[in-house]
């Protein structure tokens, strides 16, 4: 038995009472709203344990009668989308249901991709007031690009449900602090293991060169892009005479081997520099670095970047921005609630971010945040695009994420209506083919004191 073969029986063990607990949730659901009776909530309960057997349990997945928004072509009406062994077989308003497959009828609902929250810390700050709830940084240094958080994320937060619920199904989880914070990585939010939740390990690796990283370059932003260029040019340089560094034959570097080590891959252009900048000049200079060194760079913050859309465009340069980030400041005098639709109207590939770079709590806001684009400008395909295939492509994992295309995982959400109206609801969440319960914390506490005195 391979890994894949290993990992696929590990998400369908583990998720077997989800289904159950999902299928359930559903059909309360939809008797609340009105939409099946009492009888038919109770008929779709009992199915549910039918659907749940060893037999069926890996059965193909017919949504059907939807509106699809598949991120990565036009809206398709009364269409279907059938999930086969986790992966999307087929799209289309004609499509062949294969005899067996387990129907959902969607009629009047809403079918897109997972969402994709490229710039979270999920999974790595539970209670960010507690020390020991905080796992995004090594805290030992402004360099540590060795550091990778993999194993540091926690599959047990209680934060990852509550953000699936919100039809998130795959963030980036990156480390924070210093000029090169270290390697961050791509995870779905599904799975009792981190071995479980891993998409790509390092997916980025994440620097800073704003306002907040002037400390690490002696208090000046030319400091720290003198000493982020004296870091690339020993990192090539170690990598060129490795033997006299054994011999310790070699001048003394600006960081430990293991981490100017970590920093090849970047300079080869494996893995994405992911660079913190809002203010223009330090948009500038993130243009000026990845010409020097022909870097695969994403722009992270880029409040001011409407000023220099033109210039991300024609560098080809990604751009994660927060469409609530509209309070002038000295570090970002020019910031504006239209950002993200200037970049976008632009042609750049703007990724939204929910409720600030590396948020772990607010990451389920990444829909409302796309909303706040719309309303100020943004077409409404760029923003789903946003928060889908956009930040796939960033970080190279469009081949198997991001939209709903043969063969890509099935990380598929149905909504009630527009996911970007705040009065739309999710209505199923499916990962890697697997539904997933609607329920967290926030769920289990409402229902305890829906009456008072709560019950035990």
């Amino acid at each position: 038995m391979n890994e894949a073969t290993r990992q696929e029986a590990r998400w369908q063990r583990a998720t077997r009472m989800q289904n159950a607990q999902w299928q359930v949730g559903i059909a309360r659901r939809r008797a609340k709203a009105g939409t099946l009776s009492r009888s038919a909530a109770g008929l779709a309960t009992a199915c549910c344990l039918v659907f749940l057997t060893p037999e069926l349990h890996a059965q193909a997945i017919a949504i059907t009668g939807a509106t699809v928004l598949p991120a990565s072509g036009p809206r398709l009406e009364n269409a279907t989308v059938l999930i086969e062994d986790g992966r999307i077989a087929a799209v289309g308003t004609d499509v062949p249901i294969p005899t067996g497959a387990h129907r959902i009828d969607a009629t009047g609902r809403w079918v897109t991709p997972g969402l994709i929250n490229a710039a979270t810390q999920l999974g790595l700050v539970e209670i960010s007031s507690v020390p020991g709830n905080r796992e995004g940084s090594d805290g030992s240094a402004a360099v540590s690009a060795a550091f990778n958080v993999l194993e540091g994320i926690n599959p047990a937060s209680q934060i990852i449900p509550v953000t699936r619920t919100a039809g998130v199904t795959t963030v980036v989880s990156a480390p924070s602090g210093g000029l090169i914070a270290g390697q961050a990585i791509a995870i779905d939010l599904l799975g009792p293991t981190i071995e479980d939740m891993v998409i790509a390990s390092p997916v980025a690796m994440i620097a800073a060169i704003n306002e907040g990283a002037k400390e690490t370059g002696g208090g000046s932003r030319a400091g720290v892009m003198t000493r982020l260029r004296q870091l690339f040019e020993d990192a090539r340089e170690l990598d060129r005479r490795r033997n006299d560094f054994r011999r310790d034959q070699m001048q003394e570097l600006s960081a430990p081997a293991a981490d100017l080590e970590a920093l090849l891959p970047v300079l080869r252009g494996v893995v994405p520099l992911v660079i913190r900048a809002n203010r223009r000049s330090d948009i500038e200079n993130a243009l000026r670095l990845k010409a020097d060194y022909d870097l695969d760079i994403v722009l992270a913050g880029a409040e001011e970047g409407w000023q220099v859309a033109a210039s991300i465009v024609t560098a080809g340069v990604p751009v994660i921005v927060d469409p609530l980030a509209n309070i002038p400041s000295y570090n970002a005098p020019s910031a504006r609630l239209d950002n993200a639709a200037l970049l976008s109207a632009a042609g750049a590939n703007v990724i939204v971010m929910g409720n600030g770079f590396q948020s772990s709590h607010n990451a389920r806001n990444i829909r409302q945040a796309a909303g706040h684009a719309v309303a100020y400008g943004m077409e409404w395909a760029a923003a789903l695009r946003s928060v889908t295939i956009n930040p796939a492509r960033a970080l190279g994992i469009d081949d198997r994420y991001g939209s709903l295309d043969i063969g890509k995982v099935a990380n598929v959400v149905i909504w009630t209506g527009d996911p970007f109206e705040l009065s739309t609801g999710v209505e199923a969440v499916f990962i890697r083919g697997q539904p997933v319960p609607l329920t967290s914390r926030q769920h289990e506490l409402l229902e305890r004191y829906r009456t008072l005195p709560p019950s035990y």
